[in-house]
C-alpha cells in the first residue's frame, strides 16, 4: 500500500531538469551539511602537500553523519536457467544470460535494513517507500555506488524530486578501475605502477583535474594503446561529480566505501546462489535472496505467521 502510494505521488510530481553532472542541481543550500569551519580545519592537515584551496574546490559536498542516511546499491547478476536445452550447441556458442537481483543496504546511525528485488527501477521504488515509511525525508540521502553510469542516472532521476542527496564513487571501484585501465594503457608493469603511484595520491585527495592532467601528458613512448587511456580519462571525467577528497572524509570520520553494501551482496545473494554447476530461474532466484534478506531484517516470523512486514530500521 505504501509502495503504490508513493508511486503515484511520483507519478503525478513535476521533476526537475538538470544533468547528472551538475551538483549544485541537487547539493546547493541545503541542510544537514557539516560547517565549513570543520571542513576547513579537517583540509589543513594536508596543506602540507596540497593547496588547502585546491581540496575545497571539490563538488562533493561533506554531510553530517547525524543527520545522513547512508544508502549501498548494487547489482547482483547470477547465471540464468535455461527454459529448454538446445540441441547440438555447447555452452560456448550460446551466449550466457544472467538473472539481475538488486541488492540496498540501508543504515542510519546503529540500525539498518536490506532490500532486494529483480532490476534497479523496482527496487529504487521500494527503497522510496521505506524511506518514507521510516520517517527519513528530512535526511540527506547519502548514495555510495560502484560508479556504473545507468546505476547513477537511475539513482538521479528517481530522486529528482528530493534535492537533498549525493552520490559517491566507492574508492576500491575507482582504484580497480585505474589499475586495470592503465595495465592495458601502458607497457609492462613498471610503468604501470609508476603512474599509479602518481596518479591515485592525486584522485585520494579529489584532485580530479589534476589526475586528468597528469594522464593525457604520459609520454607517448610509455604508451601501448592510448585508447585505454583516453576511456580512463573519460571515465574519471564523467564520474567527477562523485569523486569525493578521501582524505577529507577520511579525516572527518566519513564513509568512503560501499564494501557494507558488497557484504550484503555476499550474504543475501552470491553465497547461496554462486557455485559451480549452479543456473537460477528470474523467480527463483529473487524469492530466494528475499527469504535472506526477510531473515537478515529479523522480519522471517513476522511475514510467515502474519503475511506483514514492520518495514522499519532495526538494530
Amino acid at each position: 500500500m505504501i509502495i503504490l502510494f508513493i508511486f503515484n505521488w511520483l507519478s503525478l510530481k513535476k521533476r526537475p531538469t538538470g544533468k547528472i553532472q551538475d551538483n549544485q542541481t541537487y547539493s546547493q543550500n541545503i541542510p544537514a551539511m557539516l560547517t565549513e569551519d570543520k571542513v576547513g580545519k579537517a583540509a589543513e592537515t594536508f596543506s602540507d602537500n596540497y593547496a588547502v584551496t585546491d581540496l575545497l574546490n571539490n563538488p562533493v559536498y561533506y554531510e553530517d553523519p547525524k543527520k545522513t542516511t547512508n544508502i549501498s546499491i548494487d547489482d547482483v547478476n547470477v547465471k540464468k536457467q535455461e527454459e529448454t536445452r538446445q540441441k547440438g550447441n555447447t555452452l560456448q556458442e550460446r551466449k550466457r544470460k544472467y538473472v539481475h537481483n538488486t541488492v540496498v543496504h540501508i543504515g542510519k546511525g546503529q540500525k539498518s535494513y536490506t532490500l532486494n528485488g529483480y532490476g534497479m527501477k523496482t527496487v529504487l521504488t521500494y527503497l522510496i517507500a521505506f524511506l518514507f515509511n521510516n520517517g527519513l525525508t528530512g535526511n540527506r540521502f547519502q548514495f555510495f555506488t560502484d560508479g556504473h553510469t545507468i546505476l547513477n542516472k537511475a539513482i538521479i532521476k528517481s530522486f529528482s524530486w528530493y534535492k537533498n542527496i549525493g552520490i559517491i564513487l566507492d574508492w576500491y571501484h575507482l582504484e580497480k578501475k585505474c589499475k586495470e585501465q592503465l595495465s592495458m594503457a601502458l607497457k609492462g608493469r613498471e610503468i604501470r605502477n609508476k603512474v599509479l603511484g602518481q596518479l591515485m595520491p592525486i584522485l585520494w585527495h579529489g584532485l580530479t583535474d589534476k589526475g586528468i592532467v597528469l594522464l593525457n601528458a604520459l609520454d607517448n613512448t610509455s604508451i601501448k594503446d592510448t585508447s585505454k587511456r583516453d576511456k580512463l580519462v573519460e571515465y574519471l571525467k564523467r564520474n567527477t561529480p562523485s569523486i569525493p577528497c578521501y582524505a577529507i572524509r577520511k579525516e572527518l570520520g566519513l564513509r568512503n566505501s560501499s564494501n557494507i553494501g558488497e557484504k550484503m551482496n555476499d550474504l543475501v545473494v552470491s553465497n547461496r546462489q554462486k557455485h559451480n554447476g549452479m543456473s537460477w530461474s528470474k523467480d527463483g532466484s529473487v524469492a530466494l535472496a528475499s527469504i535472506t534478506a526477510l531473515k537478515r531484517n529479523k522480519e522471517h516470523k513476522k511475514w510467515f505467521q502474519e503475511k506483514e512486514l514492520s518495514f522499519r530500521l532495526a538494530a
